[in-house]
C-alpha cells in the first residue's frame, strides 16, 4: 500500500444529523434561518439570543415542525453567562459540535462618518461583535478539545473588502473577525478543531435596516455577478458544510457567500 493511500481518507459525509449546534443571534433575520434549517437537517440546535422571547418563538417554531432545539436567552459579552450557556448544552445534548458566531450589531445602526458616531456607540458595536464572539468560542473550545473535534463558524461580512463607508465601527468590528478565524483556527487546528468564517453580502431579511437605502441595494446590486438580492436561505447551504465532516481539512478561511460582489 502507498503512502498516498493511507493519506486519502474516505468520502466525507455532508450531514449535520444528531449533532450539537449553538447558533447566536438566533432569535431573527439570519440567525433564525441557520437554526430551522439546520433542526430540519436533524442537528439539535441550541437558539441563543438575547432577548428570551424571540429565541423561545424560533425553537418553539423547531420543535412545532418535529425537530429538536431548545432556547438561551445568553448576552454573549457576558463571560458568566456565556459558560453557562455551553455547560448547559453540554448538560443538555452531551456535547457541542459547532458553534455559529451570528449574533451582531448592524441594522439598528445609523449611517454616519467617522467623525460623528458616539463612542459609546462604538464601544458597544466592537463589544457585541468582536467580544461576542470571542467569548462563546472560549467557552465551548474545552468541550470541543475534550472530544477531539468540532467545527466554529464565525460571521464576517462584505462590508470589509469593500471598505464601506459610514459605519467604521461596524466594519472595524468585522475585520477583527477575520484575523481571530485565522488566529483560532492555527490554535485549535491541532485538538481536530476546525475555524472558518462566512462573508455574507448585503442580506434582505424580516429586520428592519437603518443602514441600507435604496440607492445603497442598487449598488450592492449592481457590484453583484448574480443580479438578486441575497437572502437568508443562500447562507445556509455553507453554514451547513462548514459544520459537517465534508469540511474536516477546511479551517483558518473567509467564505464570501455574497453573489459575487467581492472576490478574495
Amino acid at each position: 500500500m502507498s503512502m498516498l493511500d493511507h493519506a486519502v481518507p474516505a468520502a466525507r459525509d455532508l450531514a449535520v444529523t444528531g449533532r450539537s449546534v449553538i447558533i447566536t443571534g438566533a432569535g431573527q433575520g439570519i440567525g433564525a434561518e441557520y437554526a430551522r434549517h439546520f433542526a430540519a437537517a436533524g442537528a439539535r440546535c441550541t437558539v441563543v439570543d438575547v432577548d428570551p422571547d424571540t429565541a423561545r418563538a424560533v425553537a418553539d417554531q423547531i420543535t412545532d415542525a418535529g425537530g429538536t432545539a431548545f432556547a438561551q436567552a445568553v448576552d454573549i459579552t457576558d463571560p458568566t453567562g456565556t459558560e453557562e450557556l455551553a455547560r448547559t448544552v453540554v448538560e443538555r445534548f452531551g456535547r457541542v459540535d459547532a458553534l455559529i458566531n451570528n449574533a451582531a450589531i448592524f441594522a439598528g445602526l445609523t449611517l454616519r462618518g467617522l467623525e460623528e458616531i458616539p463612542l459609546d456607540e462604538w464601544d458597544r458595536v466592537l463589544q457585541v461583535n468582536v467580544t461576542g464572539t470571542y467569548l462563546p468560542t472560549r467557552a465551548v473550545a474545552p468541550y470541543m478539545r475534550a472530544a477531539g473535534t468540532g467545527r466554529i463558524v464565525n460571521v464576517g461580512s462584505a462590508a470589509v473588502p469593500q471598505g464601506l463607508v459610514d459605519c467604521l465601527h461596524y466594519v472595524t468590528s468585522k475585520s477583527a473577525i477575520v484575523g481571530m478565524t485565522y488566529s483560532m483556527a492555527r490554535e485549535l487546528g491541532p485538538h481536530g478543531i476546525t475555524v472558518n468564517a462566512i462573508q455574507p453580502g448585503g442580506t434582505r431579511t424580516e429586520v428592519a435596516r437603518k443602514t441600507q437605502t435604496d440607492e445603497g441595494r442598487a449598488l450592492m446590486l449592481a457590484r453583484q455577478c448574480i443580479k438578486r438580492h441575497e437572502v437568508p436561505a443562500d447562507l445556509v447551504g455553507l453554514a451547513l458544510f462548514l459544520c459537517s465532516d465534508a469540511s474536516a481539512f477546511l479551517t483558518g478561511q473567509v467564505i464570501a457567500c455574497d453573489g459575487g460582489s467581492t472576490h478574495r
